[in-house]
Parts: C-alpha cells; structure tokens; sequence
C-alpha cells in the first residue's frame, strides 16, 4: 500500500500482509516524525477452503509438539550470565560498583557493548562516555543495569527468523522497541515499575526464537487459516501447533531465571485480561501493540493483535499518548541502532 505523509508528502510503500484489516493505525513518519493517521479499507478474504483438522494435527499430536519444542528450548543460547550476574549484583543494596566491574571484566564483549550504547544520542552522551565506571557515574546504575541487558542480549534477539519472515535484526528491534515504550509507559504512571517493564518488553517475544522452524515447516498452512478469517496470528498458532509464542516464552523465562512478575507479563502480553490484572502485562501489552503499529521489525504477524480495550483505562493512558509513546519508541531505536551492531 502507498502511504504518504500529509506534513512532508514522503512516500512510504508497506506490503499489504503488514496491514491489518478495518483497522486506523497511525505512526510516525520517520522523515519529520508527524503522525501518519491511515484508515484502512477492507481487503477481500481470499476463497479458500478451511483446512481440514487432518491437516491442522498433521504429524505430531499439540501435546507432543510442544514437548518436542520444549526440548528445544534447551538447546537455545542462555542468558548470558555476565547480565544474569550483573542483574543479581545491582539488585543487592549492599553491593558495590566494584563487585559489577569485575563480573563485567569477564565479559569484554558485553563491556564494550554497553560503552557503545553509553556513547549513542539516545543517551546524550555521544563520546563522553570512556569506562564502565564512567557510564555508572553519569546514567546511574538503574541505567547501567539497563545497557548491560541491551548488551547481553543483542546477539540472541539479532537472529533472523523466516517462519516469522523477520530479517536478521528485526526481533531485537521490535523487542528494543517494546523495552523503551514499556519503561515510558511505566515512568509516566508507574515508575517503581519502570526497570521491570524495561527487561520484560525487550524478552516478550523470545518464545518465537523456539517456534520459528515450526512455523516455517507449516508457512503454508497458516497463510490458508489466516486468510479464512483467524483474527490473530496468535489464534493461528494455538489452532495448528496448540499453544502460542507466549506460552514458550514463559518456558524460557523459568530456564533463565527471571522473576516471576516478569514472567507473568512476558506469558500474557497478548491477553492482559488472564494476568489476574497484572499492571506490568498491561504495560508490556500496550507498548508491544503501539511497536507493531510503529512497524518497527515487524514480521509475518504484524499488525494482527489488537490493543486490549481495558488497558488505556488499566493504565490511565489517554488516546494522545499513544502518538507520544510511538515517536519516544521509534527515536530510541534509531538511536541505539545506529550505534550498535548486531552479533
């Protein structure tokens, strides 16, 4: 589709499978950061016919495909202990930047990471920024803590995946994204949350890194559901492999030792409601759909979930922040990105 900004008259061209449909979105214009408001028209529903419940329970049984995924889960990269460390370091009063130092010293590669995106304009730092101990002395811990996860986790989110049809770099942007919208979201109305929204919006998708072969063997299939009116690619997911990139998030989460009010929100950040009214799911659920609208990495799934009606009101957000929220997450993305290459 052919999308041009009213305010510079930019032309923009967006593949169609990115659109939803009978959907307004808006988004930033990355030329001159106006809003681009879109009201879509409804496409046709291609004629095809639903595929046959021999073909959605084609070779292994929901059960038994997600312990074979499970198993998989094993397989996939850790969470590089330098950040587990570092995390567990910051999170004791009693610790000293001394003691971060030399877990850090251990990890050079993260290090040199973290002075990177220390460096970048999204921290107004460009070039100031020479030591580890300098960072701490000028963000602060609670942003040092932040980078050293950024840093940490670069290279696993980095991967391309083609079940989802996300290129190398796509992931970790849409998650950066997710990170920076979750943590202004929560210093706007829930500030102690705002560390913890941070970590859970950059790890909400890593359940597709597990998914993402079984989505590619069944590509075809779940062109067929979605076309035949699935409201979700989410739907799609639990209708053919019977379980969603949620649920092995979660899985992921506990083989990372994360905290479980992360976990919670990282399970249901596409169904906030099951979060027993979990604040930080709402948070993490609001800004992963203002990133999709952003279409920030955005993949094969994109612009298929919508925003739970009850959030703005979870949330006290008005309408208007949603546009404050979209350009704060596409700046901080340009801005880390153009700083720091992926592994």
């Amino acid at each position: 589709m052919r999308i041009e900004c009213s305010n510079c008259n930019k032309i923009y061209n967006i593949p169609d499978e990115r659109l939803p449909d009978k959907e307004r979105i808006a988004f930033p214009c990355p030329a001159c950061k106006a809003v681009i408001a879109v009201d879509l028209i409804p496409r046709p529903v291609p004629d095809a016919t639903p595929p046959s419940e021999d073909q959605l329970n084609e070779n292994l049984s929901g059960y038994q495909l997600k312990q074979k995924i499970l198993k998989t889960v094993q397989d996939l990269p850790p969470m590089p202990q330098t950040v587990l460390k570092a995390r567990e370091i910051m999170a004791d009063a009693n610790s000293s930047f001394e003691e971060l130092a030399g877990v850090l010293q251990m990890d050079q590669a993260i290090a040199a990471k973290v002075i990177r995106i220390a460096n970048s304009a999204y921290y107004g730092l460009r070039g100031k920024v020479s030591s580890m101990q300098h960072a701490a002395v000028l963000l602060g811990l609670k942003t040092l803590e932040e980078l050293i996860t950024v840093a940490g986790t670069g290279g696993l989110l980095g991967k391309e995946l083609e079940g989802y049809e996300q290129n190398t770099g796509d992931l970790w942007q849409h998650s950066l994204g997710v990170a920076f919208g979750s943590k202004v979201i929560a210093t706007m109305k829930f500030p102690a949350l705002a560390e913890d929204a941070f970590t859970a919006g950059l790890l909400h998708d890593t359940g597709k890194l597990a998914l993402d072969p079984y989505i590619l063997e069944r590509k075809d299939l779940f062109r067929q559901v979605l076309s035949n009116g699935c409201k979700s690619f989410l739907h799609a997911e639990k209708q053919i492999l019977g379980f969603d990139h949620s649920e092995i998030a979660s899985e992921i989460c506990r083989k990372w030792n994360i905290p479980q009010q992360l976990t919670t929100a990282i399970r249901y950040h596409h169904t906030p409601s099951l979060s027993q009214d979990s604040i930080l799911t709402y948070i993490v659920h609001t800004a992963d759909v203002i990133a999709i609208m952003s279409g920030i990495g955005t993949g094969m799934d994109g612009m298929r979930y919508s925003m739970d009606e009850k959030a703005f009101e979870v949330l006290g957000l008005q309408k208007d922040d949603t546009s404050i929220i979209m350009i704060e997450i596409v700046e901080a993305v340009r801005k880390i990105t153009d700083e720091m290459a992926l592994s």
